[in-house]
């Protein structure tokens, strides 16, 4: 009997890290399910993809509509990969009125990961960064920051959010991980987005020739996370070197406020409210 290629579904696939881990996947034989905000720019990147089998679908990740429709057509999945995101780009809000970085990183990812549950066989690995070290969660108002402290704190969101998935999940007996990882520095076309300025100017023109890998070498520890046998639930895989900037990918500990299970708490009740997607895992203190 032959065996079933694995399905990944893996959002914001046709560049950077997401085309980087699509491209891991499909070499190692994977089904890949591309989520591209615009479909040419999907079409193209799947042209380069030279194993495996992959289908192009479109998702825009600042309207939770356009989530909805999309996880309606997804049949099956194996791994969901939350990958997608938006760094530091001009003040602007998503089409349900949210902070663009915290509506495209995280509302949308939990909402992704909400809608396709009881179709996900595996695991949810969702990407978060280095830069979550750096983050607050502004509970009194999460569509108050602005510029690169939008996106810490949606990237510490995006690790507060995939412990408490684990929590819940352990707590209700199911056998789906929750992983967390981060591409240490790296080179991608995110941080094309960033709003015109010193910030910008500093990240590319001096941080990135200095200190960043490329992509397919970011995208080692997304990977790892995704198809490992031994991962378990609730860890968080980065690059083992100095930093967590580069190297082979490995467990790392997360922020203090990453694991802090009333953060999870928190964020996971205003993500179910500002959203409406309700994945029916309860909160594990509450049994």
């Amino acid at each position: 009997m032959r065996h079933m290629a694995l399905t990944y579904v893996v959002t914001g696939a046709n560049s950077g890290l997401g085309f980087a881990t699509t491209k891991a996947l499909t070499d190692r034989g994977g089904h890949v399910v591309m989520g591209v905000r615009d479909e040419k720019k999907g079409r193209a990147a799947q042209a380069r993809l030279e194993k495996g089998s992959s289908e192009v679908r479109v998702v825009d990740l600042a309207d939770l509509e356009s989530v909805r429709a999309f996880a309606a057509g997804i049949e099956r999945v194996d791994v969901l990969v939350n990958n997608a995101g938006v760094m530091a780009p001009p003040p602007t809000l998503s089409a349900q009125g949210f902070e663009v970085q915290f509506a495209v990183n995280h509302l949308a990812h939990f909402a992704l990961t909400g809608l396709l549950l009881d179709r996900i066989t595996d695991r949810v690995v969702t990407v978060s960064s280095v830069l979550h070290r750096k983050g607050r969660l502004r509970f009194d108002d999460l569509n108050a920051a602005r510029g690169n402290q939008a996106y810490n704190q949606s990237k510490l969101a995006n690790a507060v959010f995939g412990i408490e998935l684990d929590r819940r999940l352990r707590a209700s007996g199911q056998k789906i991980r929750s992983v967390l990882a981060h591409p240490g520095y790296a080179v991608t076309n995110l941080q094309a987005g960033v709003q015109e300025g010193l910030y910008r100017t500093l990240l590319l023109r001096l941080g990135n020739p200095i200190l960043a890998v490329p992509a397919e070498q970011g995208a080692r520890p997304t990977v790892f996370a995704a198809t490992e046998p031994g991962v378990q639930g609730g860890q968080f895989i980065g690059p083992s070197g100095l930093g967590e900037m580069r190297g082979a990918p490995g467990v790392i500990t997360p922020a203090p406020a990453a694991s802090d299970p009333e953060n999870g708490r928190r964020l996971w009740a205003v993500s179910e409210e500002m959203t409406g997607v309700r994945p029916g895992l309860g909160d594990p203190a509450a049994r």
